[in-house]
């Protein structure tokens, strides 16, 4: 049976929208009509081919070019664009312009993606998805840079590499490795809460228009006088929860690896006849500095949620995905996200990882775009930029004749006078700076939580399912450390992984 659905006909479409009797004539990239499009130059009709066939070296040079970096995490992706709309009042919480009036829109690119395959991998994998927005404000570019899970593997960011390593494939047999994998989580047990989130219900979403998302991270807020409060972002789909069957997800990678891209892209062009185009809720958590001090957990620790019944979602807004890109790699590929674009009113928080990725992403883009990343399209604001960068790769906006160093006397920008107003207030530090370790703050009780109220009874006999599978091919001692870790979230978790994981017997080649 061959099925085709609008993806498929995206070239037909294109062509109906242009001008039938339209001739759109073949150029060189400098608009310079060409003269063939069908043959090199030759010395002869069997000779060899002159160096001065600049369109030929024009045409290769360019295609050796195409391909730029892929993301070293998060390579594989689908991206879209719409509207945040607000809501609900917040204007006592934050003084930032894209909360100012119920009613407000602002523009934003979201993108979906897995975190560790490569840029071929397939849309339905077990692995977290990277939830980010970016909206295009007023006062310049905020981006949220999330996940689908509330929470991470770890809190501590110098082991992110680590962790990332034994994602990606193994140095020597280039194959996935779950001794890699299981050694580091059982290891680091702090990572228990988000692997039990991994391999729930919840680790495949069906496509990525039914599926969470969170900012993950403690930001601020930033009130009038500098008030701050603490938030969590959290937006949940109108299209409601779905997720794949571990079988389901199998078959649809090798028959439809893009399958989730797929759906995006078709959702939204389909919207565009019925209206209905994907969306999402957006709420926030929000916790008072004196709250943060008396919680029995601490409240910038990756790997811990907020409990919804102390911390409530609060409504603020929706979001809209009603564009598709009109190029991927432009639009998609080349889209930037930087946790340190904080607009006025918006802040970070000791979150160590937060902390880390705010140097971590605008150094990635640095090397995988060049230096005029946020110069891009895509990535850059609506406002002026005037700064003291200048040259590089890329320098579309190069400010002209404008002084490119401070102090001066010819009239460079200068700090805003009100810029105080909306920057965090002054925080206190104590302690020696030293190396403090925080892989024994408490990694059970939450995962218990999630283990014995999340969770129902099928759900449980699921997750365990999903986590024998994959420990059962990690050798003998891995094993027997990963039943000694999930024993310690809850006994009967230990106990029924140690019976599936006996049940499955591993051929070894």
């Amino acid at each position: 049976m061959c099925t085709r659905d609008i993806a498929d006909s995206q070239l037909e479409r294109w062509y109906s929208n242009c001008k039938k009797n339209k001739i759109i004539n073949s150029t060189d990239d400098a608009g310079i009509l060409l003269v063939n499009k069908d043959t090199s130059l030759t010395a002869g009709k069997y000779g060899p081919i002159p160096l001065t066939d600049h369109n030929l070296l024009q045409q290769l040079s360019h295609f050796h070019r195409e391909r730029i970096p892929e993301r070293v995490v998060h390579a594989k992706g689908a991206g879209a664009f719409g509207y945040f709309e607000v809501t609900h009042d917040i204007t006592h919480l934050t003084v930032s312009k894209v909360f100012e009036s119920i009613g407000k829109k602002t523009p934003i690119a979201v993108r979906f993606s897995q975190v560790a395959g490569n840029l071929g991998a397939a849309d339905t994998v077990r692995d977290p998805r990277g939830f980010a927005l970016k909206f295009y404000s007023e006062e310049g570019i905020w981006d949220i840079v999330g996940n689908n899970t509330p929470i991470f593997f770890m809190r501590e960011p110098i082991l992110f590499p680590m962790f990332i390593h034994t994602q990606k494939r193994n140095p020597v047999t280039n194959l996935r490795n779950w001794d890699m994998f299981w050694d580091f989580i059982t290891l680091r047990p702090e990572s228990i809460h988000q692997t039990m989130f991994l391999f729930s219900d919840r680790g495949i979403p069906d496509g990525h228009r039914h599926q969470h998302g969170f900012g993950s991270h403690t930001f601020s807020l930033i009130g009038e006088n500098r008030k701050l409060t603490w938030c969590k972002f959290v937006y949940r789909t109108d299209q409601g929860i779905k997720n794949l069957d571990p079988n389901q997800a199998d078959i649809l990678a090798g028959q439809d690896p893009d399958y989730a891209l797929r759906d995006l892209y078709n959702a939204i062009e389909e919207g565009k006849t019925t209206g209905n185009y994907p969306s999402w809720t957006f709420y926030i958590q929000t916790m008072t500095p004196e709250q943060a001090r008396v919680q029995n957990f601490n409240p910038f620790d990756l790997t811990k949620v907020w409990p919804h019944n102390e911390f409530p979602l609060q409504p603020v807004g929706r979001f809209v995905l009603n564009q598709n890109p009109s190029n991927y790699f432009a639009e998609v590929e080349q889209l930037a996200f930087s946790p340190n674009n904080l607009t006025p009113g918006i802040g970070a928080s000791p979150d160590r990882m937060l902390q880390a990725r705010l140097f971590a992403y605008p150094d990635a883009h640095m090397y995988r775009l060049g230096a005029n990343f946020q110069q891009l399209p895509v990535n850059r604001t609506i406002t002026k930029v005037a700064n003291f960068q200048r040259d590089g790769r890329d320098a579309l906006l190069n400010q002209h004749g404008a002084p490119n160093y401070h102090p001066n006397s010819f009239g460079g920008p200068d700090v805003y006078p009100e810029a105080e107003k909306w920057t965090p207030p002054p925080e206190a530090v104590s302690g020696a700076i030293d190396y403090y370790d925080l892989g024994d703050d408490d990694n059970y009780t939450q995962p218990r939580v999630f283990w014995n109220r999340v969770l129902d009874d099928g759900g449980r006999e699921r997750l365990v399912d999903n986590l024998a599978s994959k420990i059962c091919l990690a050798n003998d001692n891995i094993k027997k450390r990963a039943v000694e870790v999930f024993s310690q979230v809850d006994q009967s978790l230990g106990s029924r992984l140690q019976e599936k994981l006996l049940a499955r017997t591993v051929v070894h080649l």
